[in-house]
């Protein structure tokens, strides 16, 4: 078990993506030669795209064989009881060079249903952006699934969407069903359920590099809005410095933010894994006599197994996840 309980990181999986950008690479220290960089994937057990160590003991080894040897040590009984050998988050954090497609995700009863996956509950918390950057974020008013396609046919779906400006810190949950995209200019964290299922529904008409549009999914996304849905996506939470303010507390995780300015002592009371995702600044995270730096744009997940640890800095701010 010793071997299990330090702060693990992952090497990042980074995506190229069509609306990519450099910011992943300038500011938050991410290795790549390309210059449309979107995504990168912190810790994933998607299909084919598994997180692999990269420090310590269980260097080079998957987050699958991971959970395959350690099981409830790793992400709590609880979680392995309804996870198995799964694991039950994706966690990415995300460069918008230019605005991403509108997109909406579906429940989890759809994506079982028609893709053997979880569904996709995310959030969001703003780590940069530039000026008059924005977010889009359901609709204006109120849309019913006549109103929806007729804009949809006439290619003026924008007209009826709610869009929000965005500054650092800013925090946003994103249900299934509920229509969204990230704006041109915007870097965040996104902390989301275990699946690479996205509806898009409208593309800005844009091409890639043979002349062709991106697949859009009309008849499937039609079905998935939630016409009536409350506006409720925008996140307030406390910034109490040295103590876990909730963010975000919904059935598939919890988020808390953790500004850190000395060192602080902590206790695993939670039957499941602790995620931290550094958004600025930075700090070191001492687990089982292992110290390991967590710099801006980096991430760390404690087994479950772990009891105690510490977290230093003079100045950082942390989100701290756990299921």
């Amino acid at each position: 078990m010793d071997n299990l309980v330090y702060p693990i990181k992952f090497s990042p999986i980074l995506k190229e993506k069509i609306w990519g950008g450099e910011k992943l690479k300038s500011l938050l220290n991410k290795k790549s030669d390309s210059t449309d960089v979107g995504e990168s994937w912190e810790i994933s057990d998607v299909e084919g795209e598994p997180s692999i160590v990269a420090n310590g003991a269980l260097k080079g080894k998957s987050l699958k064989s991971l959970l395959e040897t350690y099981k409830q040590d790793l992400i709590g009984v609880q979680n392995y009881r309804i996870f198995k050998n799964k694991f039950p988050l994706l966690i990415k954090f995300i460069d918008a060079k230019e605005d991403l497609s509108i997109q909406l995700h579906p429940n989890d009863e759809l994506a079982a249903k028609r893709h053997n996956s979880f569904g996709k509950t995310e959030m969001w918390y703003v780590m940069q952006a530039d000026e008059n950057s924005k977010l889009i974020i359901g609709f204006k008013d109120k849309v019913n699934p006549g109103n929806y396609l007729e804009h949809l046919e006439s290619k003026t779906l924008p007209e009826i969407l709610n869009t929000e400006r965005v500054k650092s810190g800013d925090t946003f949950f994103i249900e299934v069903g509920r229509v969204h995209a990230i704006g041109a200019g915007v870097m965040l964290a996104e902390i989301q359920q275990t699946s690479d299922i996205t509806y898009r529904v409208y593309d800005w008409k844009r091409v890639d590099a043979e002349g062709n549009e991106r697949e859009l999914h009309t008849e499937l996304a039609l079905d998935a809005i939630d016409f009536d849905m409350e506006d409720n996506f925008k996140v307030s939470y406390e910034k109490t410095k040295n103590e876990s303010n909730e963010m975000v507390s919904c059935p598939y995780f919890t988020t808390q933010f953790l500004e850190v300015t000395e060192t602080i002592s902590k206790s695993n009371i939670h039957d499941s894994f602790l995620i931290y995702m550094c958004v600025e600044g930075e700090a070191a995270i001492t687990a089982n006599g292992i110290s390991e730096t967590l710099k801006t744009g980096e991430t760390v997940l404690l087994p479950a197994a772990t009891e105690d640890y510490q977290i230093t800095a003079k100045q950082a701010k942390l989100l701290e996840v756990y299921v």
